[in-house]
């Protein structure tokens, strides 16, 4: 059992170093972006929050550890703008071999289910991963609505690709993506999207 804690102990302190990858999303109210540590937490709380709205029933349980888990191959590879299409290519091989290589620190059953569970989420083929894939890609346009348009601003992003990449929200909640397309409109109205 004391070699099982220690790798599971390993695994912690290696996953410690999320915290220092920053994302181009702000922390409201701060003026300084968010760290891919927090924006797990942050969607982790919503998929507890809002399964009730998922196109399907989900396990809200597996939901959030999914969500927890999704971006630790953000430790080896960085994070990427989700508005640089070019970028998201080549990075889905960096953070594959992240979570391989973090796996491998775990008892043999729980590397296997990081994997698992990584995989299900990049393939987007269950109810719980299109789900979390919804919250994944709200939890952004929420932050650059309620900064007054944030990094969509920053990067002269346009109300048409926000659409665009935001779209798959549907596929895991319509609700949500309802919700969605009223911040995109109102961020027009408001000024903090370009048409």
């Amino acid at each position: 059992m004391t070699d099982r804690l220690e790798q599971q102990l390993d695994f912690i302190l290696a996953t410690e170093a999320l915290r220092t990858v920053f994302r181009q999303s702000p922390v409201l109210n701060t003026g300084r972006k968010e760290n891919s540590a927090e924006h797990s937490w942050h969607v982790a709380l919503m998929a507890w929050l809002l399964a009730e709205h998922a196109n399907e029933p989900v396990d809200a349980s597996k939901v959030m550890v999914m969500i927890l888990l999704h971006d630790l191959g953000e430790i080896d590879a960085g994070d990427v703008f989700a508005y640089d299409e070019a970028a998201r290519e080549a990075h889905h091989e960096q953070e594959q071999a992240c979570i391989v290589r973090l796996a491998a620190l775990l008892p043999d059953d729980q590397g296997e289910k990081l994997l698992a569970l990584w995989e299900e989420f990049e393939e987007a083929e269950t109810s719980e991963a299109r789900f979390a894939r919804s919250l994944d890609a709200l939890q952004p346009m929420l932050l650059n609505y309620h900064s007054e348009g944030g990094t969509w601003r920053e990067h002269d992003v346009y109300e048409a690709k926000v659409t665009a990449v935001k779209s798959p929200i549907a596929e895991g909640s319509e609700t949500l993506w309802s919700r969605a397309k009223r911040l995109i409109a109102d961020a027009v109205d408001k000024g903090f999207l370009k048409t």
